[in-house]
């Protein structure tokens, strides 16, 4: 509500009334000052006026026989009734002395304006608030003759003191209370006025903003009072009228927004659902890719391809535990060779903590300095965004991780978060059917014991090297190697010592040939070797190599062996030159690996035509070829 003096009514007071006001006591004012001031100059001619006069009947001739100055005394004792309420008269001697007065009490008295008799001019006269004051010098050349040396000094002083006349006291009065009365009407009208004013103007004002105020904080049913047929009244019927559209502007509002809420909650579902099936269809397209295949690498590829794209995901990496225990990343994208191949520990950066926890660990920032960096221990100072790292975990084994990260802060939602943890669920699954694929495969191509290949996977690399020599025209070498004695060291040492030494002629052998050559346990206490494009020349001194580092190696020293130390026998063949097929070459080299023996062993033999029918292999010391049957062990 208006308060103070900001109401309607109090503003036309202000703006009417008071400067009316105000106008007609400064006019009464002026008027009586003037008046006042007209009345004071009066009563100061008329002083003077009398002054003149009373001095001019001291210059009467004095009748002989009479007091000097009796016709004076006379006339101002018959006027004395006349002046006497409204002037003092003295008539002072040069020294202030009182000779004759209005009052008679008082002659011989020195008067109070004898102080003013130091240096009179020829009249002095002074007026205040309600009467004047002269003094006259009293003596001229006509006093000459009753007074000597008048022309030069006065003789005497008239002293008047004249009242302002009562009519002028009654009009200045007069005045003074028609200010007073102006005043005081002026007043009443104010109050009249501002009275008026408020019933008729300021309380239906309000009652209007009182209405309006209601409106303003939303109550759109409230009307304002409209009974009579003034401007006040036409406003307030002008304001229910748009109060009225209002409300029904209002009523469509409420039936708009309920509309748009359930069209918008319909929206949402359909968002939902739309998000939720292309959620389920990046599952069913990483289940079939996954499903897809059982090769690592592949696998491996195809998500990194599939997940990114799908999701949006501008840096993605997979992490696999390797052989140390340690997590290394197999695959990024965009791909990064500085990046794959890098590991880290369990429990280190963001990675190692989502695979010592196996629970998902979110960054929404890792510019913040509480966050570890899943890259490197030391982030770049540019780097910012959200990163993501969930593990792969298969039967409570981490197998891996995935890291998700974008460029944006707090870019990853709670849903993307389920999905991406249902992602890595499949993923895990996926590793660990490939991982158990790539263990069966290798335990079927590989020796157990020694860890390089078996006779099969032997078999199989040999038939690729024998067709492409045979379709180049190169050399195809192959050695067979045999520890001498290997039954009387496993009689003297038991098999666990054989199985040892096996290990360790296979781990001397295999630390001294190319990685394009195939080394591979042909069966018992033998193994073969063999060499791509390599002449019969070069394969022979190859096969001295490797029968000199195993009498050379000093962890094959064995007190069970002839002259202490284990030693093998070798023998050699080449496609073209000895044989040009796959059966006729293994051939060859058995029976040079026999020349061997025959020959006394730790020695290397190279095929020549003859060996193969020699009488000791007629009584039973020849080997199969077949790559099926087993293996016959050796003296």
């Amino acid at each position: 509500m208006p308060s103070g003096f900001n109401t309607i009514g109090r503003k036309l007071l202000r703006s009417v009334a008071l400067p009316g006001l105000f106008t007609a006591l400064v006019v009464v004012a002026l008027f009586w000052r003037q008046a006042h001031v007209a009345t004071r100059d009066a009563t100061h001619d008329e002083a003077l006026v009398l002054a003149e006069f009373v001095d001019a009947t001291f210059r009467l001739t004095t009748p002989a026989g009479q007091a000097p100055h009796a016709p004076v005394a006379e006339l101002l004792a018959a006027n004395t009734r006349l002046l006497g309420s409204t002037m003092e008269l003295n008539v002072l001697s040069p020294q202030g002395l009182i000779l004759w007065s209005t009052q008679p009490q008082e002659v011989g008295l020195r008067h109070p304006a004898a102080a003013l008799l130091t240096a009179p001019g020829p009249q002095w006269a002074r007026s205040d608030e309600h009467q004047t004051e002269v003094l006259r010098p009293l003596g001229d050349k006509a006093c000459e003759g009753c007074h000597a040396g008048a022309s030069e000094r006065p003789v005497g002083l008239l002293h008047l003191r004249a009242a302002e006349p009562v009519v002028h006291r009654e009009l200045s009065d007069a005045l003074m209370g028609a200010l007073v009365a102006v005043f005081v009407l002026g007043s009443l009208l104010i109050v009249a006025t501002g009275t008026s004013l408020h019933f008729f103007l300021v309380r239906p004002l309000r009652r209007l903003m009182a209405a309006m105020r209601r409106a303003e904080e939303g109550d759109v049913l409230v009307r304002a009072e409209a009974g009579d047929s003034d401007e006040l009244a036409r406003l307030g019927a002008a304001f229910n009228a748009m109060l009225a559209r209002l409300t029904s502007m209002k009523a469509e509002e409420i039936d708009t927004h309920r509309d748009l809420e359930e069209t918008r909650h319909k929206l949402s579902l359909k968002e939902e659902l739309e998000e939720r099936v292309a959620e389920l269809g990046l599952l069913c397209d990483v289940a079939h890719s996954l499903n897809s295949t059982l090769e690592l690498p592949e696998m491996l590829a195809r998500i990194t391809q599939l997940v990114p794209e799908r999701l949006h995901i501008p840096d993605f990496s997979i992490m696999l535990v390797n052989a140390d225990g340690l997590l290394e990343i197999k695959r990024t994208f965009p791909a990064d060779p500085v990046l794959e191949g890098m590991t880290f520990r369990f429990g280190e950066g963001i990675c190692g903590r989502a695979a010592a926890t196996q629970r998902s660990v979110y960054v929404p920032d890792v510019a913040e300095p509480s966050s570890q960096y899943a890259r490197r221990d030391e982030r770049p100072e540019h780097e910012r965004g959200a990163i993501l790292s969930v593990p792969l975990v298969h039967t409570k084994t981490v197998l891996g991780v995935l890291n998700f990260q974008r460029p944006e802060v707090a870019s990853f939602s709670p849903q993307e978060l389920e999905l991406l943890t249902t992602v890595a669920d499949q993923v895990a699954a996926a590793v660990k059917n490939a991982l158990l694929h790539t263990e069966a495969v290798r335990l079927t191509l590989t020796d157990p014991l020694t860890g390089v290949p078996n006779r099969r996977h032997l078999f199989t690399r040999l038939e690729l090297e024998v067709a492409r020599a045979q379709r180049f025209g190169t050399h195809v070498s192959i050695l067979m190697v045999d520890i001498d004695h290997f039954k009387k060291l496993n009689d003297a040492a038991g098999h666990r010592a054989g199985d040892e030494a096996l290990r360790k002629v296979c781990d001397v052998l295999r630390a001294r040939v190319r990685k394009v050559d195939t080394l591979a346990r042909y069966g018992g206490e033998e193994f073969m070797l063999v060499l791509s494009n390599v002449s019969k020349k070069d394969a022979h001194e190859v096969a001295e190599k490797l029968r000199r580092a195993v009498v050379e190696a000093p962890q094959l020293a064995a007190s069970t062996q002839p002259g202490g130390h284990i030693t093998v026998s070798i023998g050699v063949a080449t496609l073209p030159t000895d044989a040009t097929a796959q059966d006729n070459l293994v051939d060859c080299a058995d029976a040079a690996l026999y020349a061997s023996k025959r020959g006394g062993r730790n020695r290397v033999t190279s095929y020549e035509p003859g060996m193969e029918v020699h009488p000791d292999r007629e009584r039973g010391l020849s080997r199969p070829h077949d790559p099926s049957a087993a293996p016959m062990a050796k003296a």
